[in-house]
């Protein structure tokens, strides 16, 4: 088993962890001693931030509705479809008709990127953050 350093992804706190890898599948994380921001401590969520990884539950590539059924598309189709589904919006209702969640499991860096997203690319104010988790 081998340790790989990485950042836990449930709060935008950035508490650093590792993940313990053992066959190519991860299998258990543990805190960082040093780490300046969990200082060899984590949250029950960051003790088990390794459950999901491999849960059978867990979408592993996107979906598109096509004819009422879920169906597995590539990133690039999802992406088109989303882009083209807000200018639409966008162009027949107007900019505030449009509204943005951000997670809590997204970094401080990535909530930022969302809400300059939101207002210079979309043009709205329409953003929220829940961090209920």
């Amino acid at each position: 088993m081998h340790n790989v350093k990485s950042i836990c992804c449930y709060c935008g706190c950035g508490c650093g962890l590792y993940l313990q890898v053992e066959d190519g599948r991860v299998v258990g994380s543990t805190a960082s001693r040093n780490h300046p921001v969990s200082k060899n401590n984590l949250c029950v969520k960051g003790w088990h931030v390794h459950e999901y990884i491999h849960h059978h539950d867990r979408l592993t590539s996107p979906l598109m509705r096509i004819n009422g059924e879920l169906t597995p598309c590539s990133w690039d189709e999802a992406l088109d479809a989303t882009a083209q589904a807000l200018m639409r919006i966008k162009a027949k209702h107007g900019s505030d008709r449009i509204g943005v969640l951000t997670s809590a499991k997204c970094s401080n860096e990535e909530n930022y990127l969302l809400q300059k997203f939101t207002r210079a690319v979309i043009g709205t104010n329409n953003i929220d953050h829940c961090a209920r988790l």
